[in-house]
């Protein structure tokens, strides 16, 4: 092949392509909030920007942004779960599921619901010393919701292993264009049996609970010696898993800002003497949606109006000193 013909096919590749990827920080590199949060009993996004374990009723998790990761992959962190309280018998509602949501807007190049609809793949590198089967699920949140999973095998304790998830496109149902939820991916790392009864979705159906996680034969939540990780993750169109798009530390903080923001601190205190009028303010990257705002003083109290998803205003409440020390604005999934 010549050297035009070998450009020429690199061009076309999708190796070739930026924003192949539509998960953010799948490389676990931002964490905004904080490194670790321990005490966990229900779940949420406390540390690694994007990934949102749910917990109900399955234990106490400390989750946090580690630096274990797998050898000459390029990556520098991972996102860790750690059983800090057992639970060794699960009820049948009871969970412990490793999630990342995505906008029906950013899904729409997947054509689904159309017969141009597109395959995709899931990649990602997990390690636990928690070995069996495991379910990882690609989800349809719509009126009916369509599911479609994957059972794999953790076979080596504590060792490092990638999974590769080919996911058959969907002709039937669309993602909604919109900016709301749309989209889940879920690891299913501990089930009662409410999800574990009945069989596998392996291609797109519409969701049974019982067929959520069949085949799951591990409780990750049975022993405080259990965590799990997991990094690399990676969901691009094509049938084939291609090498993970790393991509510089400023352009992912970019995206995750999105969801979250925590304001630059050395851009406050702001105070205008005895005005009421403390300071407006300017997301640095425009919300998803009108953002829910933390504001600390370092004294006296502040009301804030009008929030928007791309700034506000603060307004004092009383008379006295009031500065700005510190501000945050999510507008999660």
């Amino acid at each position: 092949m010549s050297k035009a013909a070998e450009l020429a096919a690199l061009i076309g590749s999708q190796t070739a392509q930026g924003n192949k990827n539509l998960v953010k920080n799948g490389a676990m590199v931002v964490a905004q909030r904080a490194t670790s949060a321990s005490g966990d009993t229900t779940g949420t996004v406390r540390t690694v920007d994007r990934m949102n374990p749910e917990i109900s009723s399955a234990g106490t998790w400390t989750q946090s942004q580690s630096t274990d990761v797998p050898s000459g992959q390029g990556f520098v962190n991972s996102f860790k779960l750690d059983c800090t309280t057992a639970d060794a018998s699960l009820s049948a509602g009871d969970v412990v599921i490793f999630g990342y949501r995505m906008e029906g807007i950013e899904l729409q190049r997947l054509n689904y619901g159309t017969s141009g609809a597109k395959n995709t793949v899931l990649s990602f590198w997990v390690k636990t010393n928690k070995t069996g089967n495991y379910v990882v699920q690609f989800q349809n949140i719509r009126s009916t919701i369509r599911t479609c999973s994957l059972l794999y095998t953790v076979s080596s304790a504590n060792t490092w292993q990638k999974v590769e998830f080919p996911i058959p496109a969907d002709t039937a149902a669309t993602f909604d264009n919109d900016n709301l939820l749309s989209g889940i991916l879920y690891w299913w790392l501990a089930s009662g049996t409410t999800y574990t009864s009945g069989t596998l979705n392996t291609t797109w159906a519409d969701r049974v609970n019982a067929n959520n996680a069949a085949g799951l034969n591990v409780n990750l939540a049975d022993s405080t010696d259990n965590e799990w990780y997991i990094t690399g993750i990676q969901l691009e169109e094509g049938d084939v898993a291609t090498p993970f798009e790393h991509e510089d530390f400023g352009t992912t903080l970019r995206k995750c800002k999105r969801y979250y923001e925590l304001l630059d601190t050395s851009i406050y205190p702001l105070d205008y003497g005895s005005s009421d009028v403390l300071s407006n303010f300017t997301w640095t990257e425009q919300k998803r949606a009108t953002p829910t705002l933390s504001v600390n003083t370092n004294s006296g109290s502040v009301s804030l109006y009008p929030i928007t998803t791309s700034g506000g205003y603060i307004y004092k409440t009383s008379k006295t000193y009031s500065s700005v020390v510190g501000m945050k604005g999510a507008a999660e999934l």
